[in-house]
């Protein structure tokens, strides 16, 4: 079955970097689009970004953009998330996730209700 580990999470200061990883099993990974999405406290889960299969067509919302880069290793079936200048409200549990599709209109359209256990991004200001 599907599973996904990420990893990668952790408490940094405002204007620091992270990078999370994304193991991914169970799938077609080096032909399936991918993304990450984030859940702020009190908030819903969130797409923020995506990837098609081969990694030439990216995706980010407008809260990200310029600052988070999304990249896969199709070897090592492994999703990543490069987050630069991070801010407060980039804190939440960030998870990834099969797509039918990379854009605009089809980030947030997993191909499963499967969520993995996520990793914890904590920004101090």
């Amino acid at each position: 079955q599907v599973q996904m580990v990420e990893s990668g999470g952790d408490l940094v200061q405002a204007g620091g970097s992270l990078k999370l990883s994304c193991l991914a099993s169970g799938l077609s990974f080096d032909v399936t689009a991918m993304g990450w999405f984030r859940q702020a406290p009190g908030k819903e889960r969130e797409a923020i970004s995506c990837i098609n299969w081969n990694g030439d067509a990216t995706v980010y919302v407008d809260s990200v953009k310029g600052r988070f880069t999304i990249s896969r290793d199709n070897v090592k079936n492994t999703l990543f998330l490069q987050m630069n200048d991070l801010k407060p409200e980039d804190t939440g549990m960030y998870y990834c996730a099969s797509l039918w599709a990379c854009s605009e209109s089809m980030m947030s359209t997993r191909r499963s209700n499967y969520w993995g256990q996520g990793t914890q991004v904590t920004v101090s200001s």
